[in-house]
């Protein structure tokens, strides 16, 4: 689906969304830096570990508010939010005010993404759903890629000023949601939400994210995917311990007296950067060439290698064998990235499709909490078991994502027997 036939609503998204994750890469890799230096290392650990769950609190109300309220009405509460918490951050001269603005910024995100994508779920007819969200995907990555190299400057340098670049930016983004960007949520589905009272909605939200949770065939494709996201965050944690703690020096290229020689660190470096490159240049494409795959055969041989990949690197510390493995491992997220909100699109019922959304998105926060048990067990186990471990979590995520579409099969082959 080409980008110059896509509704105004999408194109608006794509620049804005594509503007936003480039300003938040600029900044978000070096706030725990931050606040380690300004409250010390314990203390900004415990605290970094809130975000996930206010992200989580974020995408359930979102995903809630999106089914009652509209797409676009949440996406401009989400983008004001944003807006307000930057321009407080740009303000403070106090780093517990400045962490506050931090939650504020991650909350404001967490309530946009469920509307956001539910959006693009009312747009775009099912057969093009995958490369549209592989295109904001690549825009998203886009920013992964420059940001933290512009960040790595700006952030220590120019901090107020970037956050106030951040603040306009997502003020003329919310000002064109406002005037340029139309309502997609169908009539007949839209609820009286607005005239219920605090406590009634808080209850139906509780027993609307129960009956989802209660559904099992989503509650096993949660599973599957908090053991898939164990084994892909394992490039920001484990990943990052063994390279700098186990891989040598070593030269990059050689030739006769001439070379580049890197530093442990500095390999770490060049296979994340390698890694983000990797995803910019090939979602679009992959994507593509898997269009007429199943989503269960995609999320199967993502899992496969993603967790292969990692186990790989336990098995080798030459700079050029690590480039080579994290071609598969990177494969492995670039093929499921796209695949993940095209499932729950389609298996979600259209007056519910925003919650089921947000749901989706425990899968996220479940996973980054418990990926870092790695990184704690490396304490008492070689590598080589931590990689097994990670293996095996793959393989966990295998099994659950082939109970997941067993009992779909098995649903809708009752579907077509029944007489009614």
């Amino acid at each position: 689906m080409k980008i110059r036939v896509w509704d105004t609503n999408l194109k608006i998204r794509l620049i804005g969304e594509g503007l936003f994750n480039l300003l938040y890469w600029m900044y978000f890799p070096f706030i725990t830096v931050y606040f380690s230096e300004e409250i010390g290392n314990q203390m900004a650990g415990l605290l970094m570990s809130i975000p996930p769950l206010i992200g989580m609190l974020g995408n359930m109300v979102g995903g809630d508010l999106t089914d009652r309220f509209g797409r676009r009405s949440v996406m401009l509460l989400g983008s004001l939010i944003k807006t307000v918490m930057f321009a407080i951050f740009a303000l403070s001269h106090s780093h517990w005010l400045d962490y506050l603005a931090f939650i504020g910024v991650g909350f404001g995100n967490a309530l946009y993404g469920p509307a956001s994508h539910a959006m693009v779920a009312d747009l775009v007819p099912e057969n093009e759903r995958k490369q549209v969200f592989a295109t904001f995907i690549t825009a998203n990555n886009i920013g992964a890629v420059l940001g933290p190299a512009l960040g790595a400057f700006f952030f220590f340098h120019y901090r107020s000023e970037l956050l106030w670049i951040c603040t306009i930016v997502m003020l003329l983004y919310s000002i064109a949601i406002f005037t340029k960007i139309n309502e997609t949520l169908p009539d007949y589905i839209k609820k009286d939400g607005q005239t219920k009272t605090t406590i009634s909605l808080i209850k139906e939200q509780w027993q609307s994210y129960k009956i989802i949770l209660l559904d099992k065939t989503f509650f096993l494709y949660l599973l599957a995917g908090v053991f898939a996201i164990i084994t892909i965050m394992q490039l920001d944690l484990y990943l990052a311990v063994y390279v700098t703690s186990h891989v040598p020096s070593q030269p990059l290229l050689l030739w006769r007296e001439w070379s580049i020689f890197l530093s442990s660190t500095e390999i770490l470096g060049w296979i994340l950067g390698f890694n983000g490159l990797l995803f910019v240049l090939f979602v679009l494409p992959v994507t593509k060439w898997l269009k007429g795959w199943r989503d269960r055969d995609v999320l199967i041989l993502s899992s496969i290698l993603s967790g292969a990949g990692m186990f790989a690197v336990g098995l080798t510390s030459n700079i050029w064998c690590l480039f080579l493995i994290t071609i598969v491992f990177t494969f492995g997220e670039i093929i499921r990235s796209p695949v993940i909100n095209n499932f729950v699109s389609s298996y979600a019922p259209v007056e519910a499709r925003g919650r089921y959304m947000g749901a989706s998105n425990l899968q996220y926060t479940i996973g980054r909490f418990l990926a870092p048990i790695t990184v704690f067990l490396s304490a008492w186990i070689p590598p080589i078991g931590i990689f097994s471990f990670i293996l095996i979590c793959a393989f966990i995520s295998v099994y659950f994502y082939f109970k997941v579409f067993k009992r779909m099969e098995v649903t809708q082959k009752e579907k077509s027997v029944s007489p009614f």
